[in-house]
């Protein structure tokens, strides 16, 4: 059974509302969400406690896709945001958990991640690389702050 656990731990230039929206904007997620080398489809995205989503992520040099979905279980606006994640394929069973914590400091927003029962077949360090990723890409979407005109 699942057993992995990853935490990761960022400090954004960007306030906590707008990194929150970034997690419950399905064109803000097929943007930052995919790890490099990857494509994003939303396919469904209620963003309510209690709503569900879908997405896959599509590996660009191969073209093997992997869809996986979920649902809300917790959301504090600018606070926190906790869902459930599947993945489709049999190989990958289990359930996960992932909590965004954000908090307010002096330079932006502090978050944090933990992502909970990740399937054995994805090896955590794999996982790290991949949020890895997926952060430096929220990063630059959240960071700038560019003018209306």
């Amino acid at each position: 059974m699942p057993t992995s656990t990853v935490r990761l731990h960022r400090v954004l230039r960007a306030p906590p509302g707008r990194v929150y929206r970034a997690f419950l904007d399905a064109d803000a997620l097929a943007k930052w969400l995919p790890p490099d080398g990857y494509t994003c489809r939303v396919h469904e995205l209620d963003a309510r406690v209690g709503g569900r989503f879908r997405m896959s992520f599509t590996n660009f040099s191969t073209g093997h896709s992997h869809a996986f979905g979920g649902e809300y279980l917790e959301l504090l606006a600018g606070e926190r945001i906790r869902y459930t994640d599947r993945f489709d394929d049999p190989q990958l069973s289990g359930t996960m958990t992932t909590t965004a914590s954000l908090r307010a400091v002096s330079c932006g927003t502090e978050l944090d991640i933990v992502q909970e029962g990740i399937p054995d077949a994805i090896p955590a360090e794999a996982c790290y690389l991949g949020w890895q990723d997926s952060l430096a890409l929220l990063t630059r979407l959240v960071e700038p702050e560019i003018a209306e005109g």
